[in-house]
């Protein structure tokens, strides 16, 4: 049954490439929004992920940095500081900013933090150190490459020249890349002194999260803080309400593409080896057995199409990263496994829907 399965996919072999062709790049494309999803889940949240504090204190109502909006006034950053059992509070400033290179302008996440208080940093360096004074800068590796900057170079950053002293990794939102300041710099470069998005808080060596939570939500009015855990789910949940349903959508029309596509093609070679199908019911050739055939040809092109795709793929990849740095694409082996089985099971769905013609195929068609 094998043989015959290949036999008849290779009496066909223009036809066959193309379909191979076509599932193949159905495949990429899914393999392709998968790798993406997660270069851009671990670029957004990373940064939270390695910049582990006891709590998150942002404006009420504020609970991610992502797409959230918020404030924090010197007074209430005092307070903090000064609440009962707080060991250090590190205040942060996010803002959106502009970098010029040339006639090119590319858009940052800039993010003020103090050298000294061991938060609110680069997640990780790829290249050289964090700022230290006023006119230092670190660039998220992707943008860096996108506009060319090199170590020691100086950044034109809304007019100010700041010097390139280190390049971060896991700084890469795909829509947007971090980018670090002091927040002295920050602070000035808004012309308002004082302010902070968030403050980092940790809390004294044995010191009960809740008390110091309780105390700075209750006492100091206005303030929502949030453990290391739920601020970190917080953003993950926005980044996905963004991302996801697009990739849904694209990979839900690649999936019903190579289930047209193997469906229309396994129609068709019945359609053309009707006789032979009838010629098989007059031998007593069982039901099953002719099934069996459709389903071995569905899986065969299927198979070879995920070879071809996976050939395809990592080329294709480091390809667009060239071309485009901000592209950031991170496969693992489960995704492709899950890739695999979604394409075994579309090509069965496919088979299901063609082996319908087979019903149709009478034993006296063998003597026609």
């Amino acid at each position: 049954m094998d043989m015959y399965a290949v036999r008849t996919l290779r009496s066909q072999p223009l036809r066959l490439a193309l379909t191979v062709g076509g599932i193949a790049l159905c495949i990429v494309l899914m393999l392709f929004l998968l790798a993406v999803y997660r270069g851009v889940a671990d670029g957004s949240v990373e940064y939270i992920r390695q910049n582990r504090a006891d709590l998150w204190v942002l404006q009420d109502n504020a609970t991610n940095i992502l797409r959230g909006s918020s404030l924090i006034r010197p007074e209430q950053i005092l307070a903090i500081s000064r609440a009962p059992g707080v060991r250090t509070a590190a205040p942060v400033l996010f803002l959106l900013s502009t970098i010029r290179r040339g006639d090119r302008v590319g858009t940052i996440f800039l993010t003020g933090f103090d050298p000294g208080a061991g938060l609110g940093g680069p997640p990780a360096l790829a290249w050289g150190r964090g700022p230290r004074a006023d006119d230092e800068i670190v660039l998220d590796r992707s943008f860096a490459m996108k506009f060319g900057f090199k170590a020691g170079e100086e950044v034109d950053l809304q007019g100010r020249r700041l010097k390139l002293v280190g390049i971060s990794r896991g700084t890469n939102a795909f829509v947007i890349q971090y980018a670090f300041v002091t927040l002295r710099f920050a602070r000035d470069l808004i012309g308002v002194p004082g302010l902070a998005t968030c403050v980092m808080v940790n809390a004294e060596p044995g010191a009960e999260i809740g008390p110091i939570r309780e105390e700075i939500c209750d006492v100091l009015a206005g303030l929502q803080a949030y453990d290391q855990a739920t601020f970190l789910a917080n953003n993950v949940h926005e980044m996905r309400s963004g991302f996801l349903p697009l990739l849904y959508t694209v990979a839900a029309i690649g999936s019903v593409v190579l289930t047209a596509i193997l469906s229309l093609l396994l129609s068709v070679n019945i359609l053309e080896r009707r006789k032979d199908f009838a010629i098989l019911k007059t031998l007593g050739a069982p039901s099953g057995f002719l099934w069996g055939l459709v389903v071995k040809q569905a899986a065969l092109i299927a198979s070879v199409s995920c070879a071809a795709a996976l050939a395809l793929f990592f080329p294709l990849v480091r390809l667009i990263e060239r071309v485009s740095p901000e592209v950031t694409a991170k496969s693992t082996p489960g995704q492709v496994a899950g890739v695999a089985a979604a394409v075994l099971l579309m090509s069965l769905a496919s088979s299901l829907a063609a082996v319908r013609r087979l019903r149709r195929i009478y034993v006296l068609e063998a003597f026609s």
